[in-house]
């Protein structure tokens, strides 16, 4: 079996260590960024829980006999924009079409133009000085 990373894991030739590192931290600020998606896609899931919650604690206001906080609610709060002009999905749906559309577009194309479109170098080559060869569990592959 050979040793080491797959073809697309190794650095093309000609290609140097700060470039590499440069992808590899453009590469780590993308994935920083994709968890910030999965915030604002949190996000998006707990307003609209609670705001059907807000349902609920209108009922309970009328039968509790508080119709006043119970119309206040229902008016004030239910439906309502959690940015002017703006409900969640809008939010995610901007975010996904601009901001994150276009870094993996800029970080894609880094890659295509300085080491063949391959991904993870940085990391490949972590893995390869930090791993204990022939040790199980510490394959290359």
């Amino acid at each position: 079996m050979v040793d080491g990373p797959d073809s697309a894991h190794r650095r093309p030739d000609g290609v140097d260590d700060v470039t590499v590192e440069a992808l590899g931290r453009l590469s780590e600020a993308l994935e920083t960024v994709e968890r910030v998606r999965g915030h604002l896609y949190s996000l998006h899931q707990l307003v609209g829980e609670a705001d059907f919650k807000l349902d609920e604690a209108v009922s309970l206001f009328v039968q509790a006999g508080q119709p006043k906080i119970a119309e206040r609610i229902a008016q004030e709060l239910i439906g309502r924009n959690v940015v002017p002009g703006h409900w969640t999905f809008q939010l995610v749906e901007e975010f996904d079409d601009g901001y994150y559309a276009d870094f993996r577009a800029v970080e894609k194309d880094a890659r295509d133009e300085l080491a063949g479109g391959r991904r993870h170098l940085y990391e490949a080559e972590l893995k390869e000085r930090r791993r204990t060869r022939g040790r199980e569990g510490h394959e290359a592959r």
